[in-house]
């Protein structure tokens, strides 16, 4: 961690990275860090607090450390922490292990003169997924989640595989209907998501590594501007979203994806 100010005058903001350990949250750990601010990462492992964030223990725990270590004053939380893995652990992890940890740190977030707080998303947000599934996740029954994702997985891999954007479309929605309660917009907490397309990550190397695999994922997100994106293009966003200048941006799920939303959608998503 470092406190140096980032701009030798004002005080470095105090941020809390989920998957600080790897991919997005490691390169927005390395970011934030580089401009001076104080960031404690929270990751199953090589991380300032080792936590497993698919259980509510695991997410207590890391929420009381993560604050222990920040002495009591956090500014920002950005939780990057995710799997896409076709089985019931990527709802546990990409909804609870995001939700339940953000509700933990929101009393402490709220004692910041400019708190803010950031999920990452994915454009498989957009994607076929099973409505049971989201509906589960909404209510916040995470045994019910649990039980439909496992039997979607049953079914084998490519119905597995809707327990991925089950967990992102929820995890839209929540953003989108918490920003504006008194936890979040009452408090002064601006609560947005961002979609990345497909990112260059330790996630996506094995896919990437062959043609078919490309011609695969560009057929479900066509990237017409710059193609595929490093992670720091992502941790740009998410340092924007969190930062003092961000005051009214609330409540979106913004697709950082080269295009694909707009490829895909077309241009006009208001009908």
């Amino acid at each position: 961690m470092t406190t140096t100010p980032s701009n030798g005058t004002s005080p470095a903001r105090t941020y809390i990275i989920t998957g600080a350990g790897s991919g997005i949250g490691a390169a927005t750990a390395d970011l934030l860090r580089g401009r001076g601010e104080t960031v404690i990462g929270v990751d199953l492992k090589g991380a300032e607090v080792e936590a497993d964030l698919s259980t509510s223990e695991g997410r207590a725990a890391a929420a009381a450390k993560a604050v222990e270590l920040a002495n009591g004053r956090v500014d920002a939380v950005i939780a990057c922490a995710g799997i896409s893995a076709p089985i019931p652990l990527t709802v546990k992890v990409n909804y609870f292990g995001v939700t339940e940890f953000l509700e933990h740190l929101a009393p402490t977030l709220a004692k910041s003169e400019s708190p803010r707080a950031v999920v990452v998303s994915s454009m498989a947000s957009l994607q076929p997924n099973s409505s049971e599934l989201v509906d589960a996740l909404l209510a916040g029954d995470e045994a019910a989640a649990v039980a439909v994702g496992t039997a979607l997985a049953e079914k084998g891999p490519e119905a597995g595989y809707l327990n991925y954007p089950s967990s992102k479309r929820a995890l839209s929605r929540w953003v989108r209907r918490e920003s504006i309660t008194p936890r979040w917009a009452g408090a002064g907490i601006p609560l947005n998501a961002v979609a990345p397309g497909t990112v260059i990550s330790p996630m996506t190397t094995q896919l990437l590594a062959t043609e078919e695999g490309r011609q695969m994922v560009d057929s479900h997100v066509p990237m017409p501007l710059n193609y595929h994106s490093e992670a720091v293009v992502i941790s740009r966003l998410l340092a924007w979203l969190t930062s003092e200048e961000n005051t009214h941006t609330t409540g979106q799920t913004i697709y950082t994806d080269g295009g694909a939303d707009a490829s895909l959608r077309g241009d006009n998503i208001w009908d």
